[in-house]
């Protein structure tokens, strides 16, 4: 009974005996995994890691002397410091429409995905097409139709000046105007991820704050405002991020000189400014890596894992 039972039960293998691979078939699924993952890694790898690597070494090169166009390989990283004490001030100001830009477009994204998740109804599907729609339209024809909007002659400019918020009455070619246009642009990219993070709040856990006799403001800060936070945080990187690497709202709303931001000197020194490659790529490079240090500051400080 012994030698039996310890046949039927089993036991750990010993030095003697015989180990059975798995199946081919075991061992086939278990690379899956690994070959559904190669087209997307050739795809980063040939249309992102090779592009940066080449672009940080056109940062790096030197021009040939005498030879206005032509350059060769080197570690000059003195390009990099053209480039930050050159355009210093635009680094700034890029950074701080970015910041404006992202506070607006919390303040407006917030109650509207607020009202679509709890409030809209079946008018939900219709808000969500409405926020959805401007994306079907070119990005430079929309900023261009900021441009009409905002004009010294519209309804815009004149409602400001009546209301003594803006005495001249000029709105464009101004910071307002670039900040206005980046907000506008970029609301979408705030709301979407906002409104996920409500849609899955469970309204039990909102209406249990009212049984415990909390006030409607005392339940959204407790209760409905921290749940939403990871769509806070998606929103606040998704705005944040490209909108410190926009020029196109520079170029077309704001002015030559005071609203210049560093996508439109990465431009101009790509397109317009001989022998500015170097430069132009180096302001690239500084640029992505201060977007990185503060991304990931941000996430430290506001991490999803400690929002939810």
């Amino acid at each position: 009974m012994t030698a039996v039972a310890a046949g039927t039960t089993g036991h750990a293998p010993g030095v003697g005996d015989k180990v059975t691979p798995p199946p081919p078939q075991e061992q086939r699924n278990r690379w899956l995994p690994y070959l559904l993952l190669l087209p997307g890694l050739a795809w980063l790898t040939i249309f992102f890691v090779a592009p940066l690597v080449q672009l940080f070494t056109v940062s790096l090169q030197s021009q040939y002397p005498g030879f206005p166009g032509f350059y060769y390989r080197d570690l000059n990283f003195g390009n990099y410091v053209d480039a930050i004490t050159q355009f210093a001030p635009h680094f700034g100001r890029s950074l701080l429409y970015a910041a404006l830009a992202t506070f607006f477009a919390f303040c407006l994204a917030y109650p509207l995905a607020y009202t679509i998740a709890f409030k809209a109804g079946r008018w939900r599907g219709v808000m969500l097409i409405c926020i959805v729609a401007p994306f079907f339209t070119s990005f430079i024809l929309r900023t261009i139709a900021w441009r009409q909007i905002l004009a010294d002659d519209g309804w815009v400019a004149h409602s400001l000046k009546f209301l003594h918020l803006v005495p001249s009455g000029h709105i464009t070619e101004t910071w307002m105007a670039v900040v206005a246009g980046i907000t506008y642009n970029f609301v979408p990219f705030m709301t979407l991820p906002i409104y996920a993070s409500l849609e899955r709040v469970d309204p039990r856990m909102i209406e249990a704050g009212g049984d415990l006799y909390a006030s409607g403001f005392t339940t959204f800060r407790k209760v409905t405002f921290p749940l939403s936070l990871p769509g806070v945080v998606a929103g606040t990187l998704l705005t944040f991020i490209p909108a410190a690497g926009d020029y196109v709202n520079a170029e077309l709303l704001g002015s030559d000189r005071g609203t210049k931001m560093v996508g439109n000197v990465i431009d101009s020194q790509f397109f317009r400014v001989l022998n500015g490659f170097p430069v132009a790529a180096a302001l690239s490079f500084t640029l992505m890596a201060l977007i990185l240090l503060l991304v990931f500051l941000y996430i430290r400080r506001a991490g999803t894992e400690e929002l939810v």
